[in-house]
């Protein structure tokens, strides 16, 4: 069996680029030979592996319909994994996809990253029609799998359910991390992801007043570097905002930077010195986190604020889930994780009984199982209906 996975991928530095290399390498292990199509940013050039085999630059809608050629031309590949997300692909919402999967005559398996519950016309159009004539559509949640059905109109026959997956992160012990960077005697709060607007990070900063008033000892941890779509053209400005605000609240002592993009080695030893892992984003409309799904599979104890992804996963006492995004109540929810030891162990535990199950090779083997009886089900003969959007 082999695929073509297309989407962003290594060394762009975002969270579909990171998927697609995960997937990739689950699916090698579970037998499915993976090639890439890679999605670019105009103004970029990225130095890509051997696996790449084409690419797309994002705006240049000819190479969409060159890649489908491509594809088409290759007599190897059984089918392609499309990764979902609007921003990724050029054209209004994204609609450039369509000119690639509109050629393709092969099955195709799309992968939703983003399922708006309330999409304008051409967000719900474009979506639509992807699904429409793809052999199998992912969700990676209950709610998501309802909105593809009841927005979008996929049929319910079409969607599987898979999570999103979670790399390796070997346990370690939290004091023996803390040593390590310099952080003991520090109640520590993290959240982590490439930094821009729409994450809440303001949010995080002002709770931090009520939390060190009660716990002074309290540590909030930024980790991730600025969104390089973001600092090329606006530089570190949010960043530059963000610290000023921590100057204003005068929490500089409480409230620290680590500005790079992290190995998943790093990650994982953040992941577990943390005491508190803070999920804040303000739009209770965000489908999915691959930063909180990371945290889960950690088995960390959570606070959020209740958009759609969250309150799913944390439900059954998974995490603390903020009504609203005010900091005020991120900072209640803080703080009685801090004081409740018993409170702790018990979010970690239920959040680890659900994240243990979303280690790669284990969401690898259902994408591979879904994929083989995919093709399977497709005779030659029929493999030119995807090609009628």
């Amino acid at each position: 069996m082999k695929v073509i996975n297309l989407g962003t991928y290594l060394p762009k530095q975002c969270g579909i680029a990171t998927f697609s290399n995960d997937l990739r390498h689950s699916l090698l292990v579970n037998n499915v030979e993976v090639d890439i199509i890679a999605i670019s940013d105009d103004s970029y050039s990225y130095e890509y592996g051997k696996e790449v085999k084409f690419n797309i630059k994002q705006n240049m809608k000819n190479d969409y319909i060159n890649a489908a050629n491509f594809v088409n031309s290759q007599a190897d590949i059984d089918a392609v994994v499309i990764q979902h997300e609007y921003g990724i692909f050029g054209g209004s919402n994204g609609n450039y996809i369509l000119d690639f999967a509109s050629r393709l005559e092969k099955p195709f398996l799309v992968i939703t990253h983003t399922v708006l519950a309330q999409p304008f016309g051409e967000q719900k159009n474009v979506l639509h029609k992807l699904c429409k004539y793809a052999a199998k559509v992912i969700a990676m949640t209950e709610q998501a799998t309802i909105l593809l059905n009841e927005v979008y109109k996929v049929e319910k026959n079409k969607i599987r359910i898979i999570g999103h997956g979670v790399p390796h992160f070997p346990p370690k012990p939290s004091l023996e991390l803390k040593k390590k960077y310099n952080l003991l005697g520090r109640q520590v709060i993290s959240t982590f992801g490439l930094i821009g607007p729409g994450k809440g990070l303001e949010l995080g900063i002002k709770a931090m007043v009520d939390v060190v008033k009660f716990h002074p000892d309290a540590l909030f941890l930024i980790l991730g570097q600025t969104h390089p779509m973001l600092k090329k053209f606006e530089g570190e400005k949010y960043r530059e905002m963000l610290i000023e605000l921590i100057d204003e609240l005068n929490l500089n002592k409480h409230i620290k930077f680590v500005n790079k993009f992290l190995t998943d080695e790093e990650l994982g030893e953040y992941l577990y010195l943390t005491d508190v892992y803070l999920s804040p984003y303000p739009n209770m409309e965000q489908a999915v986190s691959g930063t909180l799904t990371f945290a889960i599979g950690c088995g960390r104890a959570i606070v959020s604020t209740a958009y759609a992804y969250a309150t799913e996963m944390l439900k059954n006492n998974r995490g603390l889930l903020a009504a609203k995004a005010d900091p005020k109540i991120l900072a209640r929810l803080i703080n009685s994780v801090l004081e409740n030891k018993s409170l702790k162990t018990t979010l970690q535990n239920n959040a680890y009984n659900l994240g243990k199950n979303w280690s790669w090779p284990n969401i690898g083997k259902k994408y591979s199982h879904i994929i083989n009886g995919m093709v399977d089900d497709i005779e030659e003969e029929d493999l030119l209906k995807y090609a009628r959007l």
